[in-house]
């Protein structure tokens, strides 16, 4: 054992904290997350035919449906998750609206007025296609609606707090440390941070500006939401990397209508960098 890895294993648990409670459906907790990163979804879901790309256990696509959407397939490549999906759907009476699956169908695309994706952007392996094939399942007036966290530059980009609490561990450690202490707690056999369960892109604000730029499609909101909900951090160049762990945007096809947002209160909130 090198000193790094001497050091990072002191810094770290005994054994490997959970962060996640697990997937019991909370309906009023799972809307209050929706709501805050869109405050005007209810206007739009109610009747919608919706997306879920990168479900998870189908909390959020539950949701969907007991929101008023009409129809709603979830997307995940975890089978796991899609059966964990599927008996909620089933204890919350929407299994009837809501469809689960590993990836689209021909007959999917052009086909939903919502594209959502939470907490998935920064997992895909090519995310670029992903926003190609996103925009290419939305309706001409549809809308992508995307928000995930960590960004990899801010303090838990690494999605390694399993194990030690050290923020920017993949900043302060070089890869080889962190993947060394990490297979004391996971045997996936994983040697980078693109190996992980999931994978890691390391997907960076301005990538994600970047990549939407580059998407062809329309953004019209973005919300970057600072540590401790500080605005100021989102306006300082290079720092705002460090310090800016969420992203929330809407996005549309370049022909859709120019009114998005709604309310101006729902506006503000969403156009407003945090």
């Amino acid at each position: 054992m090198n000193p790094l890895e001497w050091l990072l294993l002191r810094l770290s648990h005994a054994e490997e904290t959970s962060l996640n409670a697990g997937p019991d459906f909370d309906f009023d907790a799972v809307c209050r997350r929706l709501l805050n990163d869109f405050p005007e979804l209810p206007n739009w879901i109610r009747g919608a035919r919706v997306l879920d790309f990168g479900c998870g256990h189908g909390l959020q696509a539950v949701a969907f449906a007991k929101l008023g959407a009409d129809h709603v397939l979830a997307l995940d490549i975890n089978e796991d998750s899609l059966a964990s999906g599927r008996r909620e759907a089933v204890r919350n009476g929407v299994q009837d609206r809501v469809e689960f699956a590993v990836k689209p169908s021909a007959d999917d695309l052009h086909r939903y007025d919502i594209v959502f994706s939470l907490n998935s952007m920064e997992h895909f392996s090519d995310p670029d296609a992903v926003l190609q094939t996103m925009a290419s399942l939305l309706k001409p007036e549809g809308r992508l609606l995307v928000s995930f966290d960590p960004t990899w530059y801010s303090p838990w980009g690494a999605h390694m707090r399993f194990f030690t609490d050290v923020p920017w561990v993949h900043l302060l450690f070089p890869e080889s440390t962190v993947m060394a202490v990490r297979a004391r707690y996971r045997d996936d056999g994983a040697r980078r941070y693109e190996d992980v369960r999931g994978g890691l892109n390391k997907m960076s604000v301005a990538r994600y500006e970047r990549l939407l730029a580059a998407s062809g499609l329309r953004t019209t909101a973005m919300r970057k939401v600072g540590i401790r909900g500080i605005r100021a951090f989102a306006t300082i160049p290079v720092l705002r990397e460090l310090l800016v762990p969420r992203i929330i945007s809407v996005s549309r096809i370049a022909s859709a209508p120019a009114e998005d947002i709604g309310p101006e209160q729902a506006r503000t909130a969403m156009a407003a960098e945090a």
